[in-house]
């Protein structure tokens, strides 16, 4: 197969939905890895009439259902080019209420995950002088109360990603995007789907001037895969219209 080949981890709904998106319309073939039987399903449906597409059910903080995914994916379409680790969850709890268990899952999730499809890619990303992108957040650098599961797996990715670099590099570029305040709403499966509600407020704390898409994520993860990226690795991004720079006063 001479079409170049991608898997987008959480790739069902959301920003992961709008990368694949982006990605088949620039002919790539991708397979979306997602714990959610019913998006992956009903995106699968919506993406077929728009290229070569695969969904895979898969817990990414499981390694052997990480290894099952890379070997589908390779049956399917017997090459593999890009790897974005884009799955997350999120366990918002006073840090004296949080359990344990929370605590170990979102970071198998967010971290524990991207780190093992990373592991398992790397062969078959090193033959095709692949690529890696890791979905990150500003939360990795400001934070509002009780996120600190999230916030703590979202500042390792960003680690993960320059230590990856350096370990896979130069025949792999491995890079990250921290997306700020997405709205995500209106691109969840139909029956968790509602219509935003932005007001003034919201727009105005952007520099930018309004809140960001998955979209705008996607499209900075269609750049980093191509070959007009090819001097960028270990760096990353954020995308956040300018909100982490923004002094506050009050």
């Amino acid at each position: 197969m001479n079409t170049k080949v991608a898997i987008i981890t959480g790739g069902a709904q959301g920003i992961g939905k709008a990368i694949g998106r982006k990605l088949l319309s620039h002919g790539m073939a991708i397979v979306m890895a997602d714990n959610d039987k019913e998006a992956g399903r009903e995106t699968l449906a919506e993406f077929q009439a728009l290229g070569a597409v695969r969904f895979i059910a898969a817990d990414v903080a499981s390694e052997p259902q990480v290894k099952k995914l890379v070997a589908a994916t390779l049956k399917a379409f017997g090459r593999l080019d890009v790897l974005v680790n884009n799955a997350a969850i999120s366990a918002n709890t006073a840090p004296t209420k949080l359990s344990l268990a929370d605590w170990n899952r979102v970071l198998a999730v967010n971290l524990t995950g991207a780190f093992l499809c990373a592991k398992h890619a790397a062969p078959h990303l090193n033959r095709r002088q692949g690529t890696i992108v890791n979905i990150a957040s500003t939360r990795a650098y400001m934070s509002e109360p009780n996120t600190e599961a999230y916030s703590a797996s979202k500042g390792g990715l960003v680690a993960l990603t320059h230590a990856l670099a350096m370990s896979l590099g130069p025949t792999i570029r491995v890079n990250c995007i921290s997306p700020g305040w997405i709205e995500t709403e209106s691109s969840k499966k139909t029956s968790a789907r509602c219509v935003p509600v932005l007001s003034a407020a919201d727009r105005q704390q952007h520099p930018a001037g309004r809140v960001g898409t998955p979209a705008d994520i996607a499209a900075l993860v269609d750049y980093l895969c191509s070959d007009s990226a090819g001097f960028i690795t270990a760096a990353n991004f954020m995308v956040d219209g300018g909100m982490t720079r923004k002094m506050i006063y009050v």
